[in-house]
């Protein structure tokens, strides 16, 4: 009879997971299973509503990420009007997404992951947290505070908050950037690329000197998906989606549109989160990677100079195009926010920025329409199809987590694999558990939409079913 171990909810994450681990009579690992145990619901209330709502809508599924979707929505109700937005319109819409980045990357680097990565995956829980950051590294703690204040300065001089924006509406948005406006943000942005360049050679330093170690940690070959422009350059806002193979040769290029006829979504009875593959080669054969790691592993270059010279030297460190360990999710993180800095000073800089012309309108509108960004997390597709009322008669959102599924439950496997021998488990090992989910940074009430508290439950059972033992975390 197998035994099995649960880790319920998982920490330092957004949103609700459960990990349960069984194991066979010899205590070997059998299978695992990362658990989203919550249940998904906006795609179902949003009909009925007009499509002119959807921006503001959609972002309330999550208070970390709003700004993606509101983006995301916007972008698939422009196509319902039938419209191409004015240029400084569009402008407007990526320097609130540079924002975003920067504040979501800042955030999940320094507050989320630093602890495992600066104090040790195996240090006491009571210190490996952002307190125990702050005293042993108080200006790092500092420098993220900061760049993420300056990420959500850039969120609330656009739409006038933090969280939840009003920015963006269909055909374009409702308010522009002064010069004083423009101005202000323009002081910080050279400490911001300056600080970033520093973030990256903390992690590429830490990623040298933890070595193998660094490069195995939850490391297996995958496909990898994300937007590159018509150079084949990284874009986090617009472009075609690209699907590479683990030797980082082009499987599949396809636009927005054609979404449907390329990615699937598989659905299994233990989760609430979906498994999306590519149709061609099936599930779980066609499951691929997103978000920072898999952007870089898709694109042929960067085209901002600074993050350029390190996508450069990141791919001379892992001696290939395509890197495979988890970890590097966090090294490909911080080259992405440096990148997401340049880009804002290039249009802070672009005179288009303090432009006038905001909106494009239209008497008439499509029975659909599909939207595509970057999120912090992965690749954001929102598609609604609405009546001759312009209401929502369905609706079809896969985030960025969602890609991710399959990965996230690989990497689970993988580390559960190596270190466990039996029911006896070091509270590091199951830090470890989380360590590779964090890599993903999920955000599990975008991919279900409902929010929870985050406390921590291990049970270990006998082969018998018997409880032998049970470890509880509260958070």
């Amino acid at each position: 009879m197998e035994q099995r171990i649960e880790v319920f909810p998982v920490t330092r994450v957004e949103g609700h997971g459960k990990i349960t681990i069984h194991l066979n009579e010899s205590g070997k690992v059998e299978k695992t299973f990362f658990h989203v145990t919550q249940i998904r619901g906006f795609e179902k209330f949003c009909e009925g509503r007009v499509f002119w709502e959807m921006p503001v809508m959609t972002q309330r599924a999550c208070g970390i990420c709003p700004v993606s979707h509101h983006l995301a929505s916007a972008k698939a109700t422009d196509k319902i009007l039938g419209v191409e937005i004015p240029p400084t319109a569009k402008k407007l819409r990526e320097l609130m997404h540079m924002g975003q980045l920067v504040q979501s990357h800042s955030l999940h680097f320094f507050h989320l992951a630093s602890p495992d990565l600066l104090l040790g995956m195996d240090a006491d829980p009571k210190i490996r947290n952002i307190v125990g950051v702050i005293e042993k590294h108080p200006d790092l703690a500092v420098r993220g505070v900061k760049l993420r204040k300056y990420g959500q300065e850039v969120i609330k001089t656009l739409s006038g908050k933090r969280i939840h924006p009003r920015f963006a509406i269909p055909g374009g948005v409702n308010k522009g950037l002064s010069i004083e406006e423009r101005d202000m943000l323009l002081r910080d942005i050279d400490w911001v690329i300056d600080s970033l360049r520093d973030t990256v050679k903390l992690i590429k330093n830490l990623a040298e000197n933890w070595g193998e170690r660094f490069r195995r940690f939850a490391s297996f070959p995958s496909f990898y998906m994300g937007l590159v422009d018509e150079n084949g350059n990284l874009d986090l806002y617009h472009g075609k989606i690209r699907l590479c193979d683990h030797r980082g040769r082009i499987i599949d290029e396809f636009s927005e549109d054609n979404y449907l006829e390329k990615i699937g979504e598989w659905v299994e009875p233990w989760s609430y989160m979906k498994f999306p593959f590519y149709k061609e080669l099936g599930y779980p054969e066609g499951s691929y990677r997103v978000g920072p790691l898999a952007r870089l592993n898709c694109c042929d270059d960067i085209s901002t100079p600074l993050a350029k010279e390190e996508l450069t030297a990141f791919r001379q460190m892992i001696g290939d195009k395509v890197a495979e360990g988890s970890l590097f999710y966090h090294y490909a993180r911080m080259i992405e926010a440096l990148h997401a800095a340049e880009r804002l000073k290039e249009l802070l800089e672009d005179p288009d920025i303090t432009g006038t012309e905001l909106r494009a309108v239209s008497r008439e509108f499509k029975p659909e329409g599909i939207g595509v960004l970057e999120a912090p997390r992965g690749t954001l597709i929102h598609h609604y199809k609405v009546n001759e009322n312009g209401e929502i008669v369905k609706a079809n959102l896969i985030v960025a987590t969602v890609h991710n599924n399959h990965a996230m439950n690989k990497a689970v496997e993988l580390i559960a694999k190596e270190y466990i021998k039996g029911p006896e488990i070091k509270e590091g090992f199951l830090n470890m558990l989380e360590v590779a989910i964090r890599c993903y940074d999920p955000c599990l009430s975008c991919a279900t939409h409902a929010l929870g508290k985050m406390p921590l439950q291990v049970i270990i059972y006998d082969a018998e079913g018997n409880k032998v033992n049970e470890l509880v975390r509260n958070h």
